[in-house]
């Protein structure tokens, strides 16, 4: 008795195989299986084709629109199931296909089940193919982007072991995953870059006085470190002084950043040829003191001769009793007095802040953050000999 519910012939899924391959793929093999029992072959580089049009396509498969065919058989040619010569169903129209198996006699009236490529782990020389080259190109994905995430998909997946039958889908999903993130993350950076020389155009002609919380901006820094290699700390280290120096001259002014650099640069000239030449660590003479040199880059810096003179006797006790060596004690020298310096004026700069406050004055720049070191804890601080 047949029921009314089933009109016509029922498609005959094996449930291993869509375990396997995927409940679509195996429903597509089936009606390709099918369908190749009434249609005319060729033989061609060892196995038999067949052409299905999209008149053909449409009575037999009428569930599925002309991407998920393309999507479908697709997935079936990146399993090993099957080959494809037509161009994507989408344009073509057609399906020219061959099941994956070779060829040894003219297609019986029972043709075998089609052979489905083992599952194995991704080869150290894996390399995409041109079908999946071209797929990326389809979606507009440069073949270079593409092919520079190659050595770290084929790391990721040996250290994991995993086995599969189609790399090539996987290192679809993987590249176009990341050319996703990469376009996102290239839009940011331009929005960013845009609202900074937007700030940079409607603020070009506005002087403005120093202040204790100046920074440079990310382009100074980028010339000083990148462009110039100059250490990132000992551009840092500079700041302090820098805002000191022009605080206390109270200009106003629209170039701070170019000034920095200046500043910075001429510092950084004289820091390199101070340093001592001899590579050989040794241990701190006992009757050793800072060379001219030294008190030069100080001079430069702007920091007071006296205040890095008084340093000298707590620098010796220290580095005796450490009883490291290094190979340039005026280095390390120049290093404690910057952090010295640069901790005595972080902390006048709060007192005065402080002042203000008590006498009921609304400071310009308030402090973000309050002393609350003991004095004990200053006496024992000895990060700058780090």
């Amino acid at each position: 008795m047949n029921s009314s519910l089933i009109p016509e012939k029922p498609l005959l899924i094996s449930p291993s195989l869509a375990v396997t391959i995927g409940l679509e793929e195996a429903c597509m093999l089936a009606v390709l299986n099918e369908a190749a029992h009434y249609l005319p072959t060729r033989a061609w580089q060892g196995h038999q084709w067949f052409t299905l049009d999209n008149t053909l396509i449409t009575r037999l498969m009428p569930f599925w629109n002309a991407y998920d065919i393309d999507r479908v058989s697709r997935n079936l040619k990146d399993k090993g199931i099957i080959l494809l010569h037509s161009a994507p169903f989408t344009s073509s129209g057609e399906l020219q296909l061959a099941f994956n198996e070779q060829a040894t006699a003219p297609r019986a009236a029972a043709p075998a089940q089609p052979a489905i490529a083992s599952a194995n782990r991704i080869a150290p020389s894996w390399q995409p193919d041109q079908e999946l080259l071209r797929r990326l190109a389809e979606l507009n994905i440069p073949e270079a982007f593409a092919m520079q995430q190659l050595p770290e998909f084929i790391t990721y997946w040996r250290e994991k072991g995993d086995i599969s039958h189609a790399w090539g889908s996987r290192f679809l999903k993987d590249v176009i995953y990341k050319w996703r993130h990469h376009q996102s993350q290239t839009a940011r950076e331009q929005r960013e870059l845009r609202d900074q020389q937007e700030n940079a155009f409607l603020n070009r002609d506005q002087e403005t006085a120093m202040h204790s919380q100046w920074r440079p901006s990310r382009d100074a820094l980028e010339v000083l470190v990148k462009h110039a290699s100059i250490s990132l700390a000992f551009v840092e280290d500079a700041i302090p002084e820098f805002i000191l120096f022009w605080k206390e001259r109270g200009d106003v002014g629209k170039t701070w950043n170019s000034k920095f650099i200046q500043h910075v640069k001429r510092q950084w000239a004289r820091y390199t040829s101070a340093l001592e030449h001899d590579t050989e660590p040794r241990r701190i003479p006992e009757s050793w003191s800072p060379g001219a040199e030294v008190f030069d880059v100080l001079r430069l810096a702007n920091i007071d001769l006296e205040f890095a003179k008084r340093q000298i006797p707590e620098f010796l006790l220290y580095w005796r009793e450490s009883n490291q060596v290094y190979a340039s004690w005026n280095t390390k020298f120049l290093q404690h007095v910057k952090y010295h310096w640069a901790k005595q004026h972080a902390l006048a700069t709060l007192n005065s802040q402080q002042v203000d406050s008590h006498a009921g004055n609304q400071s310009t720049h308030p402090a973000t953050s309050t002393r609350d070191r003991s004095l004990l804890e200053d006496l024992t601080d000895r990060s700058w000999a780090q």
